[in-house]
C-alpha cells in the first residue's frame, strides 16, 4: 500500500510524533509498503510526481526526543506563507493519492477531530478514530463526565475556565492539568495552595480550560484497547516524580511492567473498565487508556490517548508485544484497521 506517516505538527508533542512517525514509517518500509513521512504542517515543496518510487529515507533527519518542550514558534517560522493554512505544502494532495494515512500525531491538532474531520471530508482513510471520538477525548472534562455516566470511575474533580473563581474545591493533594492536551504537559501535583495557584496559572498557558481533581496515590497502569478488546496491562513506575513528559519520553526514566503484576481479580477489573471507556467515548479501532489503582486497591480512569505514542519507550506496542505482536505486525494491523469500510 501507498502509506503516508502523518507527524509533526505544531502541538507541545510535536518531537514525540516525529520519533512515532520515524518507528512507524521504519516498520512499514520493513512489511513492504510504499511509505513517506511528511510534517502535517511543514509539507514537502519538492516535485511529488514520482514520490512513491523515489528510493528515499523519510527518516533520516529526525533525531530524539528532547526533555524539553519544543520550540513551537520557531517551527512556525519557518513557514514562508505566514501558515494562514495549516496544512503544509502538498499534504491534502499526498494524502488523497495514498491508499491509508497513519495518523502519528499527538495533541493539538492531531488528536482532537479537527483533521480527522478534514480527511472525512477529502476522502481519506486515516488510522484511529474518528473525529467526534477523538474531539470527545481530548477534552479531559467531557470524557470525565461520560465514563462516569458509563459506570467508569474516574477520580473526583472539577472544571474551571479562565477567569472563574480558581478556589480550590477539593482540597490537597490535588492535580491541576490543562483540559485538552496530552504528555503530561501543563499538569501540577498541588500540595498546597501556593502550589495549586502556581499549577492553575502554568496550566492556563496551555489551554483556557483545565481540570482539577483528587491526587490518587498510588500505582500506575495502561490499558490498550484494540476493536474493544483490552491487551494486557503494563505498570509504569517512574524512578522519580510522576508519569510526566520527560519521564514518559526519557528512556531508562520509568519501571514499566507488562503484564502488570496484580491479581487476576484485579486485572480483569481494569481490563473491563478500559473496554467499558473505549466503548462510552465511542472509540473506534484502538486506543490507550490510563489507569491509578490506590492503596485501597480502587481503580480510576484517568483519561483516554486515541493516538497513543509508538516510539522506543511507549506502552501500547509493549502490551501488542506482550501477546505475540511485534511492532511492525502492529502497524501492519492498525493500517489495515483503517482501510476497513465501516
Amino acid at each position: 500500500m501507498k502509506i503516508v506517516v502523518l507527524a509533526g505538527g505544531t502541538s507541545t508533542e510535536r518531537d514525540v510524533s516525529l520519533v512515532t512517525g520515524k518507528n512507524v514509517y521504519a516498520a512499514l518500509k520493513e512489511k513492504g509498503h510504499q511509505a513517506i513521512i511528511l510534517d502535517v504542517y511543514l509539507g514537502y515543496e519538492g516535485d511529488i510526481a514520482n514520490i512513491w518510487e523515489e528510493d528515499v529515507d523519510w527518516s533520516a533527519k529526525i533525531g530524539a526526543i528532547s526533555e524539553n518542550n519544543p520550540d513551537l514558534q520557531a517551527v512556525k517560522a519557518l513557514r514562508p506563507d505566514g501558515a494562514k493554512n495549516f496544512f503544509g505544502p502538498n499534504v491534502i494532495k499526498l494524502c488523497q493519492d495514498a491508499d491509508v494515512v497513519f495518523m502519528a500525531l499527538h495533541g493539538e491538532n492531531g488528536e482532537n477531530g479537527k483533521i480527522q474531520a478534514c480527511f472525512d471530508l477529502n476522502g481519506i482513510k486515516y488510522t484511529g478514530t474518528d473525529s467526534v471520538s477523538s474531539a470527545i477525548c481530548m477534552n479531559k472534562s467531557i470524557a470525565k463526565e461520560l465514563m462516569a455516566y458509563n459506570g467508569v470511575p474516574t477520580p473526583a474533580g472539577y472544571h474551571l475556565k479562565k477567569g472563574e473563581n480558581s478556589e480550590n474545591r477539593i482540597g490537597y493533594p490535588c492535580v491541576v492539568k490543562a483540559c485538552n492536551g496530552g504528555s503530561s504537559v501543563g499538569v501540577t501535583i498541588a500540595h498546597n495552595e501556593d502550589e495549586y495557584k502556581a499549577g492553575v496559572e502554568d496550566s492556563f498557558k496551555y489551554d483556557d480550560e483545565i481540570v482539577v481533581e483528587e491526587y490518587v496515590k498510588g500505582r500506575e497502569f495502561s490499558v490498550g484497547v484494540i476493536e474493544g478488546k483490552a491487551l494486557p496491562i503494563i505498570e509504569i513506575a517512574p524512578k522519580q516524580g510522576f508519569y510526566d513528559y520527560k519521564n514518559k519520553y526519557q528512556a531508562g526514566s520509568c519501571v514499566e511492567t507488562c503484564p502488570a503484576q496484580i491479581s487476576d481479580e484485579k486485572t480483569k477489573e481494569m481490563q473491563k473498565y478500559a473496554e467499558m471507556g473505549f466503548k462510552a467515548l465511542r472509540l473506534k479501532n484502538y486506543a490507550r487508556l490510563d489507569f491509578m489503582m490506590n492503596e485501597e486497591e480502587k481503580i480510576y480512569c484517568l483519561e483516554a490517548n486515541t493516538l497513543p505514542g509508538m516510539t522506543a519507550t511507549s506502552l501500547l506496542p509493549q502490551e501488542a508485544k506482550a501477546v505475540g505482536v511485534d511492532f511492525p505486525e502492529l502497524c501492519e494491523r492498525l493500517t489495515k484497521l483503517a482501510g476497513r469500510d465501516e
